[in-house]
């Protein structure tokens, strides 16, 4: 952290010594993968002491100045500018730019936006070309996000990819580390979820189960905002990629504030997200269902199974806005791959070609769709080929 004067030093020790977790109970206070932050202009240090916090709880490091600092690019490049109400006037003059907001306190002479500030605040905030002027406590949550969002880079979220079976058995899991593999290797940054707390944990099925990282238990309290840089260095890397799995001990219910709190941060940097979800529907599900650009309803060619793919199919179609069939060889006489979409009302993404070898190879340890060349390896290719084309013309 790169500080203007003394009395800004001063104002960070104060906040250094209180708890360096984020209190609103994500990973993103852990200081792992700390981003670029905001230039802080201030000499008021209550002031300085809140947005220190609130740049920790967003996962970015700040630079702080008590005027516009004499390194043009400080200001010019800055991500965001946040400006106390205080240094306003000795920031008049500094070059115009995106991403400057005035802020104050609540005890510390601006008033509430939202109720009509005086109108020195708004000259002060003109003069500047500030977007806004907010107050605190009242905007910290927005300012979080924002301060966030600014860090990290608000681009393009990743394409997020959900695989469900449409019976016991049916192969998700195998189609949904395939899948993440195949991402990792078009040089995406690609990250695997696995979303079923009864499945066997996907760190295993890649030979990562003894990779040090976090795993779902220790994001089960995650509420509001979880740093997206922060949650991807804290978990595993297996093969080329990050996985979000379980540990080896008890089952643990995910909160749906959790799932939806990892998930969008772990969608936020872009690249490829696959989700490994079961076949039930409850709270968590439905919110990880709803950040889905595509779900991967994996159904056996067969009538038992095509019976039990239409109920899943039934429940999650009723959140995700584009449920498809990838439909699973060897068939039942009598059906096909398109017969069985049909019957199910889907569109068909693709028939997962039979390869006796998959079995043989998890059982020696080989990740599935390890080998680029085998049958799921170049489904697993031809899938991504389209729909990252698709993402791309949109």
């Amino acid at each position: 952290m790169t500080f203007g004067t003394a009395r800004a030093s001063r104002a960070a020790g104060t906040a250094r010594s209180s708890p360096a977790g984020d209190e609103r109970g994500g990973a993103a206070g852990s200081g792992a993968g700390r981003a670029s932050g905001p230039l802080i202009v201030t000499e008021d240090l209550a002031l300085l002491d809140d947005l220190l916090r609130l740049c920790a709880a967003a996962g970015a490091e700040p630079e702080v100045h008590h005027t516009v600092p004499e390194r043009r690019a400080s200001w010019a490049e800055a991500p965001l500018v946040l400006v106390g109400y205080d240094a306003a006037a000795r920031c008049r003059g500094a070059a115009r730019r995106p991403g400057v907001i005035l802020v104050g306190r609540e005890h510390g002479g601006l008033t509430d936006p939202l109720a009509g500030p005086d109108p020195d605040v708004w000259r002060r905030a003109v003069d500047l070309g500030a977007d806004c002027v907010l107050r605190l406590p009242d905007a910290e949550s927005w300012l979080v996000d924002r301060i966030a969002d600014a860090a990290e880079g608000a681009g393009r979220q990743a394409l997020t990819v959900g695989v469900i079976g449409g019976r016991g058995g049916a192969g998700a899991s195998t189609l949904a580390c395939a899948l993440a593999l195949a991402g990792a290797r078009t040089g995406r940054r690609t990250l695997l979820v696995d979303g079923d707390p009864l499945g066997g944990g996907l760190d295993v099925l890649l030979g990562g189960e003894r990779a040090e990282g976090r795993r779902w238990p220790d994001f089960v309290a995650s509420k509001g905002r979880v740093g997206g840089g922060a949650l991807e260095e804290s978990l595993p890397s297996v093969r080329g990629l990050r996985v979000l799995s379980w540990d080896r001990g008890d089952s643990v219910l995910v909160p749906a504030e959790a799932m939806r709190s990892v998930l969008a941060a772990a969608r936020r940097r872009g690249g490829i997200v696959v989700v490994d979800l079961p076949r039930r529907v409850d709270a968590a599900v439905s919110e990880a269902l709803a950040q889905l650009d595509l779900g991967l309803l994996v159904v056996p060619g067969e009538l038992r199974a095509v019976a039990a793919a239409h109920r899943v199919a039934t429940l999650a179609g009723a959140v995700l806005r584009d449920l498809r069939a990838v439909v699973r060889g060897p068939y039942a006489p009598g059906l096909d791959d398109r017969w069985i979409a049909d019957t199910l009302g889907l569109p068909l993404a693709g028939e997962l070609p039979h390869d006796p070898d998959v079995s043989a190879a998890l059982d020696s340890g080989a990740p599935p769709g390890g080998e680029a060349r085998g049958p799921l390896g170049r489904f697993c290719a031809a899938f991504w080929e389209r729909a990252l084309a698709t993402e791309g013309a949109s």
